[in-house]
């Protein structure tokens, strides 16, 4: 069987997230949704996505194939589902479709929603699925729970010593060679699960559900709140309240950051803070790529949205409900816009476009810090995403 994890026509609504990725390549809980599949499957999968991503995430056929909604998690009950579809076979729920089972197939058919001949089989078990660039943040908490559960199963932790404070240790797990010391970890509200070569340094305080990735790092006296991820490589400091971050970025320093969303090559300056609640409690709205205008996320809280490879200065206040693109440049005095394209550079006083060529040569720079490369794949897609963003914001 061949695995296939498609982006639907409606992909756009997780904007700016998946810029440079497909839907299924974007972390919530422990896991990117990718490596869940993975790991239930226990096969590697490829993607159906925009043609612009192709060269980078290519897809592979073959005579018969299961494609998966690339925003849905796995849980058992719906993989013993979709493991029993029939050749042309649709496993749906609420009218969109979870899983098909097809031979031969046109790629644009499953954006468009044309593939005719399908028997559709509804499925009404628990479904964990990202609609909206927000449903990371919020639905982080039982994306954490699950992943810790899969990964966790027969597996036994290492142990803390005993300069560090620990509050329900049979919700910590431990991965091997990390380094942890003077810290305060309650897993009373959820697990907390470190992983490879990670660090907390002396002084922080860390409430569940929490995950600090592969050789990231928890600097001195941060105080970190569930339900909060931090991916692989990244350094965290200050105060964290329900934070996404993806992997590779950094916010280091003093500063507040609330029911945000982080993707990857990001990096927040010194004392930096985000608005994640309006002072009249109203219900916050956030910039839509799909409807292009600002929709009800339904939530009270909600902060931060921040696209690959973008930074910020020190000192820099986004106001509730901010949207920033990918590979764009933000710093000044006041509170910034609340939808920041992508390769924006500037701030409320004045916003120009980024040159191309400068955010090229950063991108190189910010990779090859960390021994990766922006290679031409990397190159051909950010051209495809500088020359839509000038088509959308002329003005830059």
């Amino acid at each position: 069987m061949n695995y296939i994890l498609f982006d639907t026509f409606e992909r756009t609504d997780l904007l700016p997230l998946n810029f440079l990725r497909p839907n299924a390549d974007i972390r919530i809980g422990i896991l990117t949704i990718r490596e869940k599949w993975e790991r239930y499957l226990n096969t590697p999968t490829s993607s159906l996505t925009e043609s612009y991503l192709n060269k980078k995430y290519p897809l592979v056929k073959a005579e018969t194939n299961l494609l998966i909604d690339g925003t849905v998690c796995p849980n058992r009950d719906l993989l013993d589902q979709l493991l029993a579809l029939n050749m042309n076979e649709a496993l749906i729920c609420k009218n969109q479709i979870l899983a098909l089972k097809l031979g031969g197939f046109e790629s644009q058919n499953i954006f468009d929603k044309k593939i005719e001949g399908l028997t559709f089989i509804e499925y009404s078990g628990s479904l964990l699925k990202i609609d909206n660039s927000w449903d990371i943040f919020s639905k982080n908490a039982i994306a954490l729970q699950e992943d810790f559960e899969l990964l966790t199963l027969n597996k036994r932790s290492n142990t803390l010593n005993s300069s560090n404070y620990i509050n329900a240790e049979k919700n910590i797990f431990i991965a091997a060679n990390t380094a942890i010391n003077n810290a305060s970890l309650n897993a009373s509200e959820g697990p907390i699960y470190i992983d490879e070569g990670a660090e907390i340094m002396e002084g922080a305080m860390i409430r569940g559900p929490f995950y600090l990735g592969k050789n990231s790092v928890v600097k001195m006296g941060a105080k970190i709140y569930g339900a909060t991820t931090i991916g692989p490589q990244c350094k965290v400091g200050g105060e964290l309240n329900n934070v996404v971050m993806f992997a590779n970025s950094n916010k280091s320093h003093e500063g507040f950051m609330g029911n945000a969303v982080i993707a990857e090559w990001c990096n927040i300056g010194a004392d930096t803070n985000n608005s994640n609640l309006k002072n009249t409690y109203d219900i916050v709205k956030l910039w839509n790529y799909t409807q292009k205008s600002f929709v009800s996320t339904g939530l009270q809280f909600c902060g931060l949205i921040m696209g690959d490879h973008s930074k910020c200065g020190i000192n820099t206040m986004f106001n509730t409900g901010t949207v920033i693109g990918i590979s764009s440049n933000v710093f000044g005095t006041g509170f910034q816009r609340n939808l920041i394209p992508s390769f924006a550079w500037g701030g409320i006083s004045k916003m120009v476009k980024h040159d191309f060529n400068r955010a090229i040569t950063t991108a190189k720079h910010t990779l090859k810090r960390r021994e990766c490369e922006f290679d031409i794949m990397d190159e051909e897609i950010f051209n495809h995403i500088y020359n839509l963003t000038l088509r959308e914001y002329p003005q830059l």
